[in-house]
């Protein structure tokens, strides 16, 4: 057998009949991607995988496919990422079915990150366009990696504002995951983008080197973009789009779903609306993205000691309602207001009233005092 380590894994990709989940079983049942390929065809019939992977196992022809694979990957100065390996997507890796190997080109570090997917139509309206601009700009330039498909439309969108973001700012990353092999620029008009991601981001693909364009190519890369994020970000999408096959596979994977509403008489805002409806967090700006993550994350982007008092009540009232802003306003640390006063000086109602304060309670942002008094937090 070749003694190269990477093989016997880039072998699971290339035998027929095999996919990523069956690849999966196959290696928690033998312990090695080596292992399978030395094991017996009663083994393997066992595992039950169909008999032509078997025996295309048994035969080794993979393994001398892998080599010529290995050879190109080589050539073109990619770099393999196995489940082994300490560099692999932690969250990707906590899917039920994650590819045994990822091809990439770029920064390998990135994966490692706190990433947020954004995704979307491939023919966007104008405001979809400056919506995935702007989420990707600014929730880059906060610390987190943008993860999308590399398509026209919404996925370029957003890879592009988060490289405006690392230009502007000198802080923002970027992940493209491929439907096509590493080396292939899918769809033309992004060969630029796709190379400023290669150079200043990370592209990653599970297809072998050289795989087109194949219309089924695309959903099974989809969740690769919600495994391995926080959470995905749907700015719009048709009825039966892949952004919405991206948001199921959130769900089931347990990720954050987030939804950018849109004109209700536009067929493409009907995947995110839809999905605000279904109780998808409802997304206007970064700060709607951010609220949603766990507080051991915010404190990790948004550390306390980095920021001024001022900075850090600034970066939390921008992520208040206008209720919860018009109550913080009404408040100051040093003298207390009763709930009904409240209720007088902010024209809300009373039911807007408790409900804002319960939220800025729960934020940390005030303090109950007795008798239904409060009074803001010292940060």
């Amino acid at each position: 057998m070749p003694s190269d380590s990477y093989l016997a894994w880039l072998a699971l990709g290339l035998t027929p009949g095999l996919g990523a989940r069956l690849a999966g079983k196959l290696l928690r049942e033998f312990g090695s991607p080596e292992a399978i390929f030395a094991a017996s065809l009663t083994a393997l019939e066992a595992c039950h995988i169909s008999a032509e992977a078997a025996q295309a196992i048994r035969s080794q022809q993979p393994l001398r496919l892998a080599e010529k694979e290995l050879a190109r990957v080589r050539e073109l100065g990619c770099k393999l990422l196995t489940w082994d390996d300490p560099a692999y997507p932690r969250r990707l890796r906590e899917i039920y079915d994650p590819p045994p190997v990822l091809y990439l080109r770029g920064n390998a570090e990135l994966l490692g990150g706190h990433s947020i997917s954004i995704v979307g139509s491939r023919k966007p309206s104008p405001y979809g366009v400056q919506m995935a601009e702007k989420l990707g700009r600014d929730l880059a330039a906060r610390g987190l990696v943008i993860v999308s498909g590399m398509a026209r439309g919404i996925d370029a969108s957003a890879h592009r504002g988060a490289l405006d973001a690392l230009k502007q700012s000198g802080r923002g990353s970027t992940v493209g995951v491929l439907g096509t092999g590493i080396d292939v620029v899918y769809p033309k008009e992004n060969k630029k983008i796709h190379e400023e991601i290669a150079q200043h981001g990370c592209l990653i693909s599970e297809f072998p080197m050289g795989s087109f364009a194949a219309p089924q190519n695309f959903p099974v890369r989809n969740r690769i973009i919600a495994g391995m994020a926080l959470g995905v970000v749907v700015v719009e999408g048709a009825q039966y789009s892949g952004s919405l096959i991206t948001a199921r596979l959130a769900m089931e994977f347990g990720r954050e779903v987030y939804g950018v509403p849109g004109n209700v008489t536009h067929a493409g805002s009907f995947g995110p609306n839809q999905l605000i409806k279904q109780g998808a967090k409802l997304v206007t700006g970064w700060e709607d993205v951010v609220e949603e993550l766990p507080t051991d994350i915010r404190a990790e982007l948004f550390p306390a000691q980095s920021v001024s008092t001022e900075e850090r009540a600034t970066l939390m009232e921008a992520m208040f309602s206008p209720e919860e802003k018009t109550l913080y306003g009404l408040l100051s640390a040093d003298a207390a207001r009763h709930v009904d006063e409240l209720v007088e000086l902010s024209g809300l109602s009373s039911s807007e009233v408790l409900a804002s304060l319960f939220e800025l309670e729960m934020r940390g942002a005030i303090r109950q005092m007795p008798g239904k008094h409060f009074v803001k937090s010292l940060l």
